[in-house]
């Protein structure tokens, strides 16, 4: 992969604790091309968050760095756009008005306001929520809320999607229709995803590529597995697809028995 639109080279973080600094991530090398949906996937502490956080701007790296179409990323941007576990909406806002917030802050003297607004309903299109657009997210449900959390970024048109968990905390049937959303959204758009997630049927169903990472201190890319499985998915299918459980098998192999769960 020579042009790689994402790519992570030599990336690691210390920060600072009572017994001096303490180093998170060490040696993260990572070339992701251009649509591709990655996973991150490891024990609690293994340093996935912080990853996304330094590809997203928000935390800059000790060593190393990251690059996107040529140009270091070192400061949030729109270009990467971030979907939390916690969808972080502005509740007095309504649905529409929390994704018109983003695309002001984007869009403004580029569109015109016929054009954001087209732009908007668009969004909510995608994500199956025009029904609720005049809604507040007090008056949704957890799996709305994330749609619109992921209709905002959506609309930022972002080069790349972050995803940090963004299905953990919402029951299994709402995450399920969440993920063929996603899948769908994948497919239509094409964008570059990175989402974490601890969920390994999640990682196995969505990815292209599943990067586990090595436990902590001193996290890095333990391995990385090819999901070389025919798209569009479908999860009834995949139930019965014996390369399905090998994949899945792998990825608990490495968490399960090459990486230890650590001592509580």
């Amino acid at each position: 992969m020579n042009n790689a639109h994402l790519e992570l080279t030599g990336v690691g973080i210390s920060f600072p604790s009572d017994k001096g600094l303490y180093c998170a991530l060490q040696n993260v090398n990572l070339k992701i091309a251009k649509g591709e949906f990655v996973s991150l996937i490891g024990h609690s502490g293994c340093g996935k968050s912080t990853v996304l956080n330094i590809v997203a701007g928000l935390y800059q790296a000790s060593t190393g760095g990251v690059i996107l179409d040529g140009r270091e990323v070192n400061s949030p941007g729109p270009e990467r756009a971030v979907v939390f576990q916690n969808h972080s909406l502005l509740p007095w806002l309504s649905c529409y008005q929390n994704i018109e917030l983003a695309v002001r802050q984007v869009f403004q003297g580029k569109k015109s306001k016929a054009q954001m607004r087209e732009w908007i309903e668009h969004n909510l299109n995608l994500v199956h929520m025009s029904h609720a657009r005049d809604k507040r997210p007090s008056e949704i449900s957890g799996g709305m809320k994330q749609r619109i959390g992921i209709a905002r970024a959506l609309a930022m048109r972002p080069k790349v999607l972050l995803m940090d968990e963004p299905f953990g905390a919402l029951d299994a049937l709402t995450r399920a229709h969440l993920q063929d959303s996603l899948m769908e959204i994948h497919a239509e758009l094409r964008n570059t995803v990175i989402m974490i997630t601890h969920d390994v049927d999640e990682a196995v169903l969505l990815s292209d590529r599943i990067v586990m990472m090595s436990n902590g201190p001193a996290a890095t890319i333990g391995d990385i597995l090819e999901v070389e499985l025919p798209r569009p998915r479908d999860r009834m299918a995949l139930a019965h697809d014996g390369r399905y459980h090998e994949y899945r098998a792998a990825v608990l192999e490495f968490l399960y028995q090459r990486q230890q769960r650590p001592a509580a």
